[in-house]
């Protein structure tokens, strides 16, 4: 039986000539294999973990892509159009911007060309999450942080996703190509279905809250900015600080676009000189 519990008692015999009682025995109980062995813990798949993780991004997304598809169909867009918008572009802000260009009548080319300046910064996502895991895993990233599916995952990385699994590389979670699938996956799905719902729920959806209204604009750099104090250390803050200064004077000088870009580039100089 299973359950049975090999015994053996030495037991110490009283000495017929010392008065003390007789010490306690010594019980030594040999269990089955079933009890031997160690309790069995269940973990998670890495896509189901990446699915949770994209919660916060979720949170954020919904409301700022139900105001896009608002403010799309205000601006004689379709639902379908709207829908379109998020489905392919993908770009978060800049979604905005492109509905002012267009509306005003601007050549696709340029709202083409315009979006791509402002969202340069995505390419570099990708291999700077590649370069965290292969630090991780000793300079030889391993099967499961291979490149093979990374054209594919590599499409959710925004910058609330990146910075989700920035974090969590940080933290010293071993990196999943299997996670970033479900991470990208809940922010992706969050955006486009709350352009959907926003753009089915009309142009006028929002006037009477203008608060709320002008508050969504800034959920997007709000939560990108959480996400990245979440893994900030003293060690970080002068190549923080060379960043958002060049950031600062590019804007003020040029423009935000080249700001960002300026600000990309300083970091990237001041982190290498650092190492």
């Amino acid at each position: 039986m299973n359950r049975l519990l090999v015994t053996r008692v030495q037991s110490h015999a009283l000495s017929s000539r010392s008065g003390f009682a007789q010490p306690p025995r010594t019980v030594d109980r040999v269990r089955s294999p079933r009890y031997l062995s160690a309790p069995m813990t269940r973990t998670r798949p890495p896509f189901v973990d990446g699915l949770i993780a994209s919660l916060p991004i979720v949170l954020g997304y919904f409301p700022i892509a139900f105001s896009f598809g608002v403010a799309a169909t205000r601006a004689g867009f379709s639902q379908i159009d709207a829908f379109a918008l998020s489905l392919v572009i993908y770009a978060g802000a800049s979604q905005f911007l492109a509905l002012a260009l267009l509306s005003s009548g601007a050549p696709v080319l340029v709202v083409a060309f315009t979006l791509i300046a402002m969202n340069l910064r995505h390419v570099l996502y990708g291999p700077a999450l590649m370069r965290q895991a292969g630090d991780q895993a000793g300079n030889q990233a391993g099967d499961d942080a291979g490149r093979r599916h990374a054209w594919a995952w590599a499409w959710g990385l925004t910058d609330e996703v990146f910075g989700q699994a920035l974090g969590a590389l940080a933290r010293g979670q071993r990196f999943s190509q299997a996670y970033m699938f479900g991470l990208g996956l809940g922010a992706y799905a969050s955006w486009v279905s709350g352009t959907v719902v926003g753009a089915y729920a009309g142009g006028g959806a929002l006037e009477g809250w203008p608060a709320l209204n002008a508050g969504l604009g800034f959920m997007l750099p709000a939560l990108f900015l959480a996400l990245l104090l979440s893994i900030l250390s003293r060690r970080q803050l002068p190549v923080i600080a060379v960043a958002g200064l060049a950031t600062v004077a590019g804007t003020l000088a040029l423009s935000a676009t080249s700001g960002i870009l300026l600000g990309m580039l300083a970091g990237a100089v001041a982190g290498t000189m650092r190492r």
